[in-house]
């Protein structure tokens, strides 16, 4: 086996703390306006309170509702990784390391041994079409060969 030197093989623990969602997995969590607008914001203020036209509060009322919402949504969102973000995280670790040892340790064997047996099936199952069936369908296939249709 070739060696292989550490600087070829990228670091594991390197994150991009930038573009936390490379893959886009979570693109379903955005808003309809969010994605049009390539805004960063899950769900942005225009998302969820929007006023009608004639209907409109004072402008300062509508500022800081807008940093009140703002502020309340990262604030709580912060709060709630910083307390369970990784402990959920380790459990989901757990869970697809678990899934992990099941297919490894489990499924791959179990369908390993099925396609076997569905082989040794076919094995069985084209040895009797052979022996039995074959030499039945020649012969009806010779009889009926002699046959000859006239249209009048």
């Amino acid at each position: 086996m070739a060696d292989i030197d550490d600087e070829e093989l990228p670091p594991q623990d390197a994150l991009d703390l930038i573009a936390r969602d490379p893959n886009k997995i979570n693109d379903h969590i955005r808003g309809y306006n969010c994605i049009l607008r390539r805004s960063e914001d899950v769900v942005d203020f225009d998302d969820v309170l929007a006023e009608a036209d004639g209907t409109h509060s004072i402008n300062c009322v509508w500022k800081g509702s807008h940093k009140c919402y703002m502020c309340g949504k990262n604030f709580c969102y912060n709060m709630c990784t910083f307390f369970m973000g990784i402990f959920i995280s380790f459990y989901w670790g757990m869970m697809f390391a678990y899934i992990t040892f099941i297919h490894i340790w489990c499924c791959t064997p179990v369908m390993r041994m099925f396609v076997l047996q569905c082989n040794m099936m076919q094995k069985c199952c084209g040895t009797i079409v052979n022996c039995f069936l074959a030499p039945t369908a020649e012969a009806c296939g010779l009889f009926f060969s002699n046959i000859v249709v006239h249209n009048s």
